[in-house]
């Protein structure tokens, strides 16, 4: 499954399938303070006049501590729920819902989901846009393995949350770059 973003900024953005219907969609109001993302399923209904909304959870964003995880009415400390691993914390982990360890690798440029084990089976991969200077244009999109659609509304809700830290690193090396790094 793939679902294409409507926006590389993940924490405003609409999540459709392969047919351009939307499945998700994360919104962050502006205010002062803590920010918190809230992440909703789109549920089909008889009528696509007007689709119902579920929340499937929400993120509180600190800039100082754990971040928030509120799931199925449970509120989850990003530091115990999505632990960092590896050298410079490039590496989060989460226990699905069918009790097995998985792993989000944060690379430079995209993040990958994977089973954490021996294995490193792939379950989900970000794709960023591209302009189609080099190549074919492309929307941000994130592919998604069949044999882990039964965990998607987790899959999308930590996908977000570690693309979201992706981007803050990447904006700071650039913010380093452009200041020439010294004095």
């Amino acid at each position: 499954m793939t679902l294409t973003l409507s926006s590389e900024s993940v924490r405003n953005t609409v999540f459709t399938d392969e047919h351009g219907l939307p499945m998700y969609k994360s919104t962050t109001p502006f205010r002062l303070g803590v920010r918190s993302t809230t992440i909703s399923r789109h549920v089909a209904s008889e009528s696509r006049i007007e689709d119902p909304i579920e929340v499937v959870g929400r993120i509180d964003w600190h800039c100082f501590g754990s971040s928030i995880f509120t799931i199925g009415g449970m509120r989850l400390e990003s530091s115990v729920f999505l632990p960092r691993h590896g050298l410079f914390g490039k590496k989060r982990t989460f226990t699905g819902p069918d009790g097995r360890r998985y792993r989000w690798d944060m690379y430079r440029r995209d993040v990958v989901l994977s089973v954490d084990d021996a294995s490193r089976t792939e379950i989900a991969r970000y794709h960023r846009a591209t302009l189609g200077i080099i190549g074919k244009r492309r929307s941000a999109s994130l592919e998604i393995a069949p044999h882990a659609e039964h965990m998607l509304d987790l899959i999308v809700l930590t996908f977000i949350y570690v693309e979201k830290l992706r981007m803050d690193k990447e904006r700071q090396r650039r913010a380093a770059a452009s200041s020439g790094g010294g004095p």
